[in-house]
């Protein structure tokens, strides 16, 4: 194994190959990339700014740039299509899994989705045509249809002939599928299990009539905790007939689990999980802009409340030190519950039969939560102020607030899926929102109840 395989993905890497462009050193870059994985080239293009990921492009070997497609994150991916010909990247797309040829098809625009059609072989198209058939983000689109399949009333040494007439074997086979004379699935037989049994035994002596298939309209998030609850390193897919239609092997669901992962680390911040990290100055800040813009409106919302109660503030400077403390212990709060029912939901763990125990249970939360706090403000500010009243104050409203927070967070993630909004992205703006403005209202309302009447 060379040097260059066995070296991981590092920062070092990438500055030798980055150093070697800006000296022009060319071919040895090209014979650096030769000898590295596809994944690891898909790496290195985005870990590199725009200007070097083209000049990297044009050094790579063609025969590769199947591969590295698949392993390149969706707007990286759309970047490098744009610098290819119709004729190339149909070239490119020949020898993908029909997922993998799904992913990489479904996002182009019309004009060159239909060129790219036009130069693929009838085969190919017609693979990519049925991939692209079933509804994105289902069991359908990540399915591939590379499998072996075998009859039951044949014998293992049969399988075992009809193996050994293979070149090799669909990438990741690690069961054989059994089905009828319909296409219909019966059972399975793992290949660990084929190669210890005995020759004379038949498929369906052997095979395993317990096993679990997909159904084609599920969708990805619940196929990974499948796999995730069940151990799998692949499972069939079926239509509502039983008949067997492809297979979910385990590469495709890891790549499910980190996006799930990258969707809701960079939702919470309001950006998109496949933004390029070296995307152009002017794209990136116009995506940004939207979220900005709508946070802007969320914050003057609760300025306004502040503003309702100008008069109060004035007459009491003190107001306006303590105020922020209601809303920040309110936001944390209800983050907290936020995060931990998005993660449920995720995962599955919340459904419509256990979610108004969970609102009961946050409630009850907040409430104990907001009555703990609100006791030990109250003592800290009464001292540190030597003032009960605004020691009442701002414990009655943080009270309030926490409370609030508790059932906020976790009823507007399920109000939003209700309403097929998704909360890994709004959740935290929508919430942030909600804490402010009760934090705010309930804080100053009793502060000109209380201390200037």
């Amino acid at each position: 194994m060379t040097e260059s395989l066995e070296k991981p993905r590092t920062q070092d890497h990438l500055d030798t190959i980055t150093q070697a462009l800006n000296s022009g050193m060319f071919v040895h870059v090209r014979r650096m990339l030769q000898q590295m994985r596809p994944g690891d080239v898909a790496w290195l293009l985005e870990s590199s700014p725009s200007p070097s990921r083209k000049v990297l492009w044009q050094l790579i070997d063609p025969d590769e740039y199947g591969e590295i497609l698949e392993e390149l994150s969706e707007e990286v991916r759309d970047g490098i299509i744009r610098l290819m010909d119709p004729g190339k990247l149909a070239a490119a797309l020949e020898d993908m899994e029909s997922d993998d040829l799904a992913y990489v098809l479904r996002d182009l625009p019309e004009q060159l989705f239909n060129q790219v059609l036009t130069q693929m072989d009838e085969q190919d198209r017609q693979r990519a045509q049925q991939a692209l058939s079933y509804p994105e983000d289902t069991a359908g689109s990540i399915m591939n249809t590379e499998f072996i399949t075998l009859r039951a009333d044949v014998s293992i040494e049969v399988v075992l002939r009809y193996l050994r007439l293979h070149t090799e074997l669909p990438e990741g086979t690690d069961t054989l599928y059994v089905v009828d004379q319909n296409n219909r699935l019966l059972g399975d037989i793992s290949l660990a299990s084929l190669v210890v049994q005995d020759p004379a035994t038949t498929v369906a002596e052997a095979m395993d009539t317990q096993v679990e298939a997909i159904p084609l309209t599920m969708t990805d998030t619940d196929v990974a905790n499948l796999f995730e609850r069940h151990d799998w390193l692949s499972a069939p897919v079926v239509d509502e007939d039983y008949q067997l239609l492809g297979r979910i092997t385990i590469d495709d669901v890891v790549d499910i689990i980190r996006e799930e992962g990258e969707h809701s680390m960079m939702g919470m911040a309001k950006m998109d999980d496949d933004e390029d990290t070296f995307a152009p100055v002017l794209t990136s800040a116009r995506r940004r802009s939207i979220w900005l813009t709508v946070n802007l409106g969320s914050a003057l919302l609760a300025a306004s409340v502040s503003n309702m109660f100008e008069e109060t503030l004035s007459q009491l400077a003190t107001l306006a030190i303590l105020m922020t403390i209601v809303p920040s212990m309110g936001g944390i709060a209800g983050n907290q519950t936020l995060a931990l029912v998005i993660r449920g939901m995720a995962v599955g763990h919340i459904g419509d039969s256990n979610a108004r125990w969970l609102l009961t249970k946050e409630a009850l939360v907040g409430l104990f939560n907001g009555l703990l706090w609100a006791v030990m403000v109250a003592v800290v500010v009464s001292l540190w102020k030597g003032s009960w009243e605004i020691g009442l104050v701002l414990a009655s409203a943080m009270f309030i607030n926490l409370s609030v927070a508790g059932l906020a967070g976790a009823a507007i993630p399920l109000v939003m899926r209700k309403l097929n909004i998704d909360p890994a992205l709004a959740g935290s703006m929508a919430l942030t929102t909600v804490t402010d403005i009760v934090g705010l209202f309930s804080f100053l309302g009793l502060s000109t109840l209380i201390l200037l009447h």
